[in-house]
């Protein structure tokens, strides 16, 4: 029996899906082969060509194999914000047999030096404006893991006068590069001191079983787990992402999530280079510098969080710029809010393609036919993958409409979690014989077979005894004229359990005009009383991790941590100090 969205499947696009059975590194040979002076990246005005673009990775792939002893299957760390530098060193990872394990640049030296000595690293890539972060890992096991690291500066990547306007660490010029007497047998090699010597690499041995990509995931307990990805399972989510997106050697992508992440590494580097595309890379998150980019280079496609697309959209270069090359505005990682799809449908004529992925899906799982696409919607399961919607205790398969945890599986699906069985354990489970992987998150399915999600497994909010979902009253709350940005979260409430909380940021021209009790009015005019929200707290900014999701659980815990110190502290003046939010019961 088919299943319920196949009768909206996109025409054209096959239910099953072939695997190319080579190496992501085997991609970007061909391409150099096809497009040998086509740029493949373009940054602050330079263009970095696919001939070019190789050889700088064999000769990097040929140092790490023959001066700093990368074998197959050795992992090596990439921290380093979006530049051509980045590009290289993770093909060059590859082309070496080794794996990549991919590196918040905002990460600390405690977290750098545990991603090291769980992944086994012992060489980093790394930003010279980091590189105060990972000297401390370097050395002997008891002061560090790392032995060498391969230091790069943004501003090599620079034409002679750069376009738009350029940060002032993305042009810091090269520095000498530091000994290190205090750790020996450690060093730091310079980028492109490597690349000179225009070594080649050892013949490529590579399989497409091969780990290729080892990132980590924050977690909501305990350390954070590495997602064992081959270059199979991450080819299955780029090619399956190119098919059903309608990609193609033409397209021209705007890269702007952080490739250090699978929803920037995947749509703003691999699937681009699998295509022989032109990729047009920011260094950071800067809205009136990516209209002038997608004006002047014709870019065609760009993968977002809403975030980055709320804020792209909202300045007023937005309105004044020729952005009518952009056809395909995609993302995932939060729902688009409704009000903001619309705008985006009115003014500019486009429609925000949602999708859904994880790191342990090596991003791209469901998504919604390009036709027939529903909002706020995590769309359909896609080529070859099965989801479903179970019980998160009893795992039983519940009916269409019934929220529960999606699970799934599919050729993109993570081997497992890197050297942790008992974290494999939690996360797998068998159905009708099958592996399918527990996403952790909460959906429903509708009478189409087309997925919504209701929240993360985690984070529901019990008020009363009711089930409250934030995202669905997030969503809500960007209806609201005076809203930019909300995020709701739970609070400890002694009479209810817990009590629903908006964290607002009004849009400029709206600050002091609306008050909290407006909000909370409004709320209740709009959703169930016990959905809406109880209490408002204006802020100036929300926080965001480095790809643009809003960090709810930092603020949940901000808030409860500030419950409980509020409800410990002295009360026997009968004073009060003046509440910065209001609260309605």
């Amino acid at each position: 029996m088919a299943a319920p969205h196949h009768r909206f499947w996109p025409k054209g696009i096959p239910h099953d899906l072939w695997v190319p059975r080579v190496t992501l590194t085997d991609y970007l040979d061909v391409a150099a082969r096809r497009y040998p002076d086509k740029p493949a990246v373009l940054y602050c005005g330079a263009a970095l060509r696919y001939a070019a673009l190789k050889a700088r990775v064999d000769a990097m792939a040929a140092y790490l194999q023959q001066r700093l002893g990368v074998q197959r299957g050795d992992r090596v760390l990439l921290m380093s914000q979006n530049c051509p530098q980045f590009v290289i060193a993770y093909f060059a990872i590859l082309r070496a047999g080794a794996a990549v394990v991919p590196v918040n640049p905002m990460s600390t030296a405690p977290e750098i030096r545990y991603y090291a000595a769980d992944s086994g690293a012992r060489v980093a890539f790394v930003a010279q404006d980091l590189l105060a972060q990972v000297l401390p890992c370097m050395g002997s096991a008891d002061a560090g893991v790392l032995d060498a690291v391969v230091v790069h500066a943004y501003s090599d990547g620079l034409p002679a006068q750069p376009e738009d306007e350029v940060p002032a660490w993305v042009l810091s010029p090269r520095q000498p590069l530091p000994n290190l007497p205090q750790v020996p047998g450690a060093a730091c090699h310079g980028f492109e001191d490597a690349v000179a010597l225009n070594l080649q690499p050892l013949p490529d041995t590579g399989a497409p079983d091969d780990l290729a990509v080892l990132p980590y995931t924050s977690g909501t307990t305990g350390h954070p787990k590495g997602c064992m990805h081959t270059h199979a399972t991450v080819l299955a989510s780029n090619v399956a992402s190119q098919v059903w997106k309608n990609l193609n050697v033409d397209s021209v992508f705007l890269c702007v999530a952080p490739l250090f992440h699978m929803l920037g590494m995947q749509n703003g580097m691999n699937v681009p280079i699998t295509l022989g595309a032109t990729i047009v890379m920011m260094p950071r998150w800067n809205a009136a510098t990516a209209v002038r980019l997608i004006e002047r280079h014709r870019v065609t496609a760009w993968t977002a969080p809403p975030a980055m697309v709320i804020d792209c959209f909202a300045q007023p270069e937005a309105a004044t710029r020729d952005l009518s090359s952009l056809c395909l505005l995609s993302g995932g990682g939060a729902a688009m809010p409704e009000a903001v799809a619309a705008m985006l449908a009115e003014r500019f004529g486009l429609f925000y393609n949602e999708a859904y992925g994880l790191s342990e899906t090596a991003a791209f799982l469901h998504a919604n036919p390009l036709a027939r696409g529903k909002r706020q919607c995590l769309g359909m399961p896609t080529q070859g993958v099965d989801s479903r919607i179970v019980d998160p205790e009893t795992l039983q398969e519940l009916p269409q409409g019934e929220v529960g945890e999606l699970v799934t599986r599919g050729a993109q699906v993570m081997t497992g979690y890197w050297n942790n069985d008992a974290a494999n354990r939690e996360a797998f489970i068998t159905l009708d014989g099958q592996r399918f992987f527990r996403t952790g998150d909460l959906a429903a399915v509708d009478e189409d077979g087309y997925f919504f999600m209701r929240d993360r497994l985690k984070r529901m909010i019990n008020a009363s005894g009711f089930k409250v979902w934030p995202a669905e009253v997030e969503s809500a709350m960007y209806e609201h004229p005076a809203i930019h940005e909300a995020c709701v979260i739970g609070v400890p409430d002694a009479h209810r359990g817990e009590s629903v909380k908006a964290l607002v940021v009004l849009k400029p021209d709206q600050r002091g005009k609306v008050s909290e009790e407006d909000i909370i009015d409004w709320g209740r005019q709009r959703m169930a009383v016990y959905k809406a929200p109880r209490s408002v707290e204006f802020m100036d900014a929300l926080p965001k991790s480095g790809t643009g999701k809003i960090l709810w659980r930092e603020l949940q815990e901000a808030q409860r941590a500030a419950t409980a110190s509020a409800d410990q502290g002295p009360s026997s003046s009968g004073t009060s100090s003046p509440a910065k939010h209001k609260e309605i019961s």
